[in-house]
């Protein structure tokens, strides 16, 4: 196995570690997250919680998916995805160093994205 085969297959179980992890939180319905859907679209809290577990439910399938069958266009989505859940927390009052912390969650699924395209 070359060293780029070797760097896709750590960024892929990189990145289906954060999207199953954050998944998860979503389908054991993480209360603070339930509190942030609500803030954003209005929505009372069963709906919030809904959206939040059907969120989970898509992030865990990517999860799989990348490490199954990774394809590009859902990986730009992924990056996409991180980079937003990055950009929450200090929209929702955390402080900026969330986002700086998380920056990784939309680092990883774009760099799996351009090593793919050099195939």
């Amino acid at each position: 196995m070359n060293n780029d085969k070797k760097i896709m297959w750590i960024l892929r179980i990189a990145v289906a570690g954060e999207f199953l992890g954050h998944g998860m939180f979503g389908i054991l319905h993480k209360e603070e997250w339930i509190g942030w859907v609500q803030s954003l679209l209005g929505v009372d809290l069963a709906l919030a919680t809904t959206i939040i577990f059907l969120v989970g439910i898509m992030d865990v399938a990517l999860a799989v998916l990348v490490l199954v069958k990774p394809m590009r266009p859902l990986l730009l989505w992924m990056a996409f995805w991180g980079f937003w859940t990055a950009i929450l927390r200090p929209i929702m009052g955390k402080p900026i160093w969330d986002f700086v912390e998380r920056l990784a969650n939309a680092g990883a699924p774009l760099a799996l994205y351009y090593l793919m395209k050099k195939e």
